[in-house]
């Protein structure tokens, strides 16, 4: 029911997702006749159920507040089956505050862990992609958390992207060693001291221009700024391509020339081919879809879900940070 389309986009990403894959189950949580009115004819589809929710979170309610007074929303429930075991997942487009918190309350951390994170996929150089986290869940972190994020984004990559051993990069305002906060400098120490494949100290223009960097470490203050303003960059440059080629009939006729060009930039760049940020350190699957996504970024989304849950990402994280653990213990 979030979002900013709510049922409109989730209930055909729902049928599409099962277009494609005909032995998954999903579960749509909200009220039921708004999501009745999205179906082909009222008809629901054998892998789809509906469980009814009578309230809906705000994009600007305060997390405390869905978590005292919104006991029957979308959320709540949705988040509530996956702990009962009823549904392996949940995917929301929802007010990301009150997700996390209320993802944290209802299904816990996984052992060793002391906070979520939220990370997702950006376009790299070489048409390859770079994961980055925190991207806002923790505005304050120490060096222990940024391994542990290390850790946990070390282990979703290899399930999504299907890479041994990811590439892990702090990023810094520079890649000498004397640069840099504390905290910073310190993580550093630690992640050199892991099992993890780290290469060190990453810069800002890395993120997109270095396909040797599978993921980007950072809290999630600098993390969240750095992935706003690339969605501002993105949009002014779109914004400015089509009114450079919609100025007179010259403009129009060479972006006629570069169409092709252009349809293969829009692509590998499409933001909706990136949707789906996952809320690691939790005991279950929590995928956070962009508030404004279309079908196809939802899609996406519920897509990146499934495999997370195919993969046991979960248990995964938590056996390697057990692992980080023991081997700092005997060292």
């Amino acid at each position: 029911m979030g979002g900013d389309h709510g049922p409109s986009v989730v209930v055909p990403a729902a049928l599409r997702h099962l277009e494609a894959r005909p032995e998954h189950r999903l579960i749509l949580v909200g009220q039921e006749e708004a999501l009745r009115a999205y179906l082909p004819a009222g008809s629901l589809p054998e892998q789809l159920t509906i469980h009814h929710a009578s309230q809906v979170v705000g994009m600007d309610e305060l997390p405390s507040i869905a978590l005292r007074k919104k006991k029957d929303s979308s959320m709540r429930v949705a988040l509530n089956l996956v702990k009962e075991g009823k549904a392996d997942a949940c995917v929301s487009a929802g007010n990301t505050g009150a997700l996390m918190a209320t993802a944290r309350f209802v299904l816990k951390m996984l052992a060793n862990v002391d906070r979520p994170a939220i990370i997702t996929a950006l376009p790299c150089a070489g048409g390859s992609r770079t994961w980055m986290l925190d991207l806002g869940a923790n505005v304050d972190c120490s060096a222990e958390h940024l391994l542990q994020f290390a850790v946990m984004g070390s282990e979703l990559v290899t399930v999504l992207d299907g890479i041994e051993r990811p590439t892990v990069g702090l990023l810094n305002i520079g890649q000498e060693e004397i640069k840099g906060n504390e905290q910073v400098k310190l993580a550093d120490r630690l992640l050199r001291n892991s099992s993890l494949n780290y290469l060190g100290y990453v810069e800002g223009d890395d993120i997109y221009l270095n396909p040797d960097v599978d993921i980007v470490v950072t809290d999630g203050f600098v993390g969240n700024v750095a992935l706003k303003t690339t969605e501002g960059v993105a949009k002014m440059i779109r914004g400015y391509m089509k009114e450079g080629f919609t100025r007179n009939l010259f403009t129009r006729v060479a972006g006629l020339c570069a169409l092709p060009v252009l349809k293969g930039l829009s692509r590998r760049i499409d933001p909706r081919r990136y949707n789906g940020a996952s809320l690691l350190g939790l005991r279950k699957v929590v995928v956070k879809s962009h508030g404004g996504a279309d079908v196809l970024a939802y899609t996406h989304a519920i897509d990146i879900a499934a495999k997370a849950v195919f993969a046991d990402v979960s248990a995964r994280i938590e056996d390697r940070v057990a692992q980080q653990l023991q081997q700092r213990a005997s060292a």
